[in-house]
């Protein structure tokens, strides 16, 4: 019988995400996260995902809207918020870990 993934809650998150290039972002441990925006309807959400990828890997591209919304550095304030480097909150709406992959969705705070 196949086991199922292990999922795990995660309440401790990265100091800081900073922005590397196109798509990926880097914490204080030198783990590359890469990044998604989500359309849900009026409120912008993030979904960073931690990826392994082989050093020199550059070959991501993304959209002038992506890159001109998305901050150079995330910084961890307070438990469950980020202070971006354009001065905005995000909340944590979820930090997961599945197997050997995390998985954290940011959303952006009203002003």
């Amino acid at each position: 019988m196949a086991e199922l993934p292990l999922k795990v809650h995660l309440t401790s998150h990265p100091m800081y995400l900073s922005n590397l290039g196109p798509l990926m972002y880097e914490d204080e441990n030198q783990r590359m996260w890469m990044h998604f925006v989500m359309d849900t309807g009026g409120v912008l959400q993030v979904r960073l995902c931690q990826m392994k990828i082989p050093s020199g890997h550059n070959a991501l591209t993304t959209s002038l809207l992506t890159s001109s919304t998305m901050p150079s550095m995330w910084m961890l304030h307070l438990d469950s918020q980020y202070l971006d480097s354009m001065g905005r909150f995000w909340r944590i709406v979820n930090h997961v870990k599945e197997d050997d992959m995390e998985e954290m969705i940011l959303e952006l705070m009203d002003d």
